[in-house]
């Protein structure tokens, strides 16, 4: 029949009515493009680079000291001439002895300390073993920087010398192994730059944060911002107790002739 020829050709007909039908169009596609590029545009104009730009406070200028000598505004603790700084615990007169631009040890005449206290510090100090070595193990070139009196850096003789871990030279006494030796042999200058965030204690006193120490020996990292889990103990945990936020630095008398030189500090901001 003329019905069954006439069906395709009829389908053909509506076929691309159907494609025109189903395609968008031109003049959608164009407003979502023109729509898109102004939102663009917008979050790019609300989005300046001087938007993050902060010009408030501004830094202050510290000239860097040259060949080991300090910065412009560093605390010279000891410039080599004299003990003028430091004191016994009890607040006598420094009895070590100076020399040659450092201060030694002297046996049995006890720990000294800054006549002045510091809280959050960066400390610069420069300490040389005996060049003969004598004794081994905690009994060779021994002695010790304790920040705020009570919290050590050891001092030690461990090159080619070994004793416990967490009790060589760089490590938080009977706290924290340092990460690397970098110890150079008796006789030579050894350095360490700390930074050392003090604790902070509730009116209560009870611990809110403990403090932190970051060393370098030698120009080589050893201790990476490591948290202390009190004062220094020879036997035993260390369990913090509350104390002021200013507490002198001490250098420890150990029996050895240990000297130091070119001691210097830079406060830090308090942080909360």
């Amino acid at each position: 029949m003329s019905t069954g020829r006439a069906g395709p050709l009829m389908l053909l007909a509506v076929l691309p009515a159907i494609g025109v039908g189903c395609s968008s169009s031109p003049d959608a596609a164009e407003t979502a493009t023109e729509t898109r590029s102004f939102e663009e545009d917008v979050e790019s104009r609300a989005q300046r680079p001087e938007d993050t730009e902060v010009w408030e406070p501004v830094p202050a200028v510290v000239t860097p000291g040259q060949a080991g000598a300090p910065p412009s505004d560093a605390i010279v603790l000891f410039d080599g001439s004299d003990l003028s700084g430091w004191s016994t615990e009890d607040g006598r007169d420094a009895g070590w002895h100076v020399e040659g631009g450092a201060m030694t040890v002297v046996p049995g005449a006890g720990n000294i300390r800054t006549r002045r206290g510091f809280g959050d510090v960066q400390l610069h100090i420069e300490w040389r073993t005996p060049a003969e070595v004598s004794g081994e193990g905690q009994g060779r070139g021994n002695s010790g920087v304790y920040f705020m009196e009570r919290y050590e850096l050891q001092v030690l003789d461990s090159y080619d010398n070994r004793t416990y871990s967490n009790g060589q030279a760089g490590a938080i006494y009977k706290q924290h192994i340092p990460l690397v030796n970098a110890s150079r042999a008796p006789g030579e200058w050894q350095s360490y730059d700390v930074v050392f965030a003090a604790p902070r204690f509730a009116a209560d006193g009870a611990l809110l944060s403990p403090a932190y120490m970051t060393v370098f020996h030698n120009g080589v990292l050893i201790q990476n911002h490591v948290a202390l889990r009190g004062p220094t103990e020879y036997i035993g945990e260390p369990p913090y107790e509350a104390h002021a936020d200013r507490v002198p630095l001490l250098l420890q008398d150990h029996g050895n002739p240990v000297s130091y030189r070119n001691i210097w500090a830079r406060e830090l901001p308090r942080a909360p």
